[in-house]
């Protein structure tokens, strides 16, 4: 393929193009909604900068040729490309659900998808950046807009109190984040990733400050991610934020969360450091991190009434399990981890894309308003039990198919079958089997419980596009997951290479 176009156009800065991209399309996207006054046309533009970013990082990930680095600060790889496509998935279906969502601010359409964009900017921004502090400006870049968006919910003091909360508690997690960064930088002098890790592999016993930088950052970047116990905020935002904003919480938010931990942790720990100084201390702190995470989910999400806290909570046990990345911390469970992460945006995406489409044909938040739906609406019962389904890890979608490979990476390290993880792995298989019983309650009220009303419910057209899409995507997966797979082992083996 030639691919000298993208040279000509984007020059020096071809490994930031999709980034540059998304950025023009967050400063066009509110100029229309001024000409026109009519937010579809916002989102039309978003849509474009949105496929123009992906076909771009597309190429980047099929052709090494127009892979590099631009600065010294961020790098297009196939690692940075593959997350730059998965953040971009996720913006793409919560921006083409929004304009037909009822709980969408018509009045401010212009501000909403820029937000948006600007959001997803600080995303692939964070997938390329190799240092803490690009690390960290991306990520802020994502949480001051999300706090906006949590909070343009009008007219409902949920939304209002949801933005508070994400702010307060998103302002700590940041100040101990930098605090960390400042820590770490005042003992190793660099903010470079690689520098560091050798900084840390040059060392032969713990200091504190060592210790508490570590820890600071770990608390600052669990908050992103709503690893327990800084997963409080989680159920209320998503309660209370729009459903579209949820859902780019829910998938996008919580992703990059992840992949700031990856670049930062096994950099540190595995990859850049040669004498593995800490590894296996900072292996068994995130393992404990990931057993209580995914525990304290699926127990919690149990006595949930409201189908979105339901989720939440739910998102937050599926934070644990991808989490067992982490605490292995081997180029398999890493493809485990990345491919858990491509098959949650369609599983967790396309349940919060029926819940926003109930919301905006009139039906209630409850688990309980979903009673005698499969009579109502049989399209989207048997959607919802496909996305419940392959959360719970039922054959052969694809939530069965990227728990195997990740839980298996427990057991599995380095091409040798190992026990040091055994525990961990099988945690995760029992909250696995936990879950079954919440998804389940979902599936009772539609199929088995008789609701007050057999008036059949009109769902809009793009909430049934998304819908369906992601219905593709979770079966297809489950069914043919090799090319992901191997494009998640390609990603990972980048991250892993010196």
């Amino acid at each position: 393929m030639d691919v000298s176009f993208l040279t000509t156009i984007f020059s020096d800065a071809l490994p930031i193009a999709p980034e540059l991209i998304v950025i023009v399309g967050a400063l066009i996207a509110p100029l229309f909604y001024f000409i026109t006054k009519d937010g579809k046309w916002s989102a039309i533009i978003a849509e474009i900068a949105i496929i123009l970013a992906a076909a771009v990082a597309a190429i980047a990930l099929a052709e090494e040729s127009i892979q590099g680095t631009y600065m010294g600060l961020f790098s297009l790889d196939a690692f940075s490309a593959l997350m730059m496509i998965l953040f971009l998935t996720v913006v793409g279906l919560v921006i083409f659900i929004s304009p037909q969502s009822a709980e969408t601010t018509k009045r401010s359409a212009g501000e909403y998808y820029a937000l948006l964009l600007v959001a997803l900017a600080g995303m692939l921004f964070v997938a390329s950046s190799n240092n803490l502090l690009t690390i960290f400006i991306g990520v802020e870049t994502v949480s001051i807009s999300s706090y906006a968006l949590a909070a343009m919910k009008k007219n409902d003091p949920r939304a209002a109190e949801a933005g508070v909360k994400y702010l307060i508690i998103g302002g700590l997690s940041s100040g101990l984040t930098l605090y960390g960064i400042s820590m770490i930088y005042g003992l190793t002098g660099s903010i470079n990733l690689a520098e560091i890790g050798a900084s840390i592999g040059a060392m032969d016993s713990w200091n504190f400050p060592f210790l508490i930088g570590l820890i600071a950052m770990i608390a600052g970047y669990g908050f992103k991610i709503s690893a327990v116990p800084f997963h409080m905020w989680a159920p209320d935002v998503y309660e209370g934020a729009s459903t579209p904003v949820s859902t780019f919480l829910a998938t996008g938010s919580k992703k990059m969360g992840f992949v700031v931990l990856f670049k930062i942790f096994l950099v540190l720990f595995v990859v850049a450091n040669a004498t593995k100084f800490g590894t296996e201390e900072m292996q068994y702190i995130f393992a404990f991190i990931a057993a209580i995470t995914m525990t304290v989910g699926n127990i919690v999400a149990i006595s949930q009434e409201n189908i979105k806290r339901m989720l939440a909570y739910s998102s937050i046990a599926q934070a644990g399990y991808i989490m067992i990345a982490l605490a292995v911390m081997s180029q398999y469970a890493l493809t485990g981890g990345l491919f858990h992460m491509f098959t949650h945006v369609f599983m967790k995406g396309g349940a919060f894309i029926i819940v926003a489409a109930l919301i905006t044909a009139g039906l209630g938040e409850n688990i309980s308003d979903y009673k005698g739906l499969a009579k109502r609406a049989p399209l989207v019962s048997a959607c919802m039990l496909i996305f419940l389904f392959s959360l719970a890890g039922i054959p052969p979608l694809a939530g069965f198919m990227s728990k195997f490979v990740l839980f298996s990476s427990a057991i599995f390290v380095d091409g040798a079958v190992v026990t040091k993880w055994l525990w961990l792995g099988l945690i995760a298989v029992l909250n696995s089997a936990i879950s079954l019983y919440y998804y389940a309650r979902v599936v009772k009220a539609m199929y088995v419980d008789a609701g007050e009303s057999t008036e059949r419910i009109k769902i809009k057209p793009t909430h049934t596009i998304a819908m369906l899409i992601c219905v593709v995507f979770v079966i297809y997966l489950g069914v043919f997951p090799d090319a992901l797979i191997d494009a998640c082992a390609k990603a990972a083996e980048v991250l892993f290479t010196p």
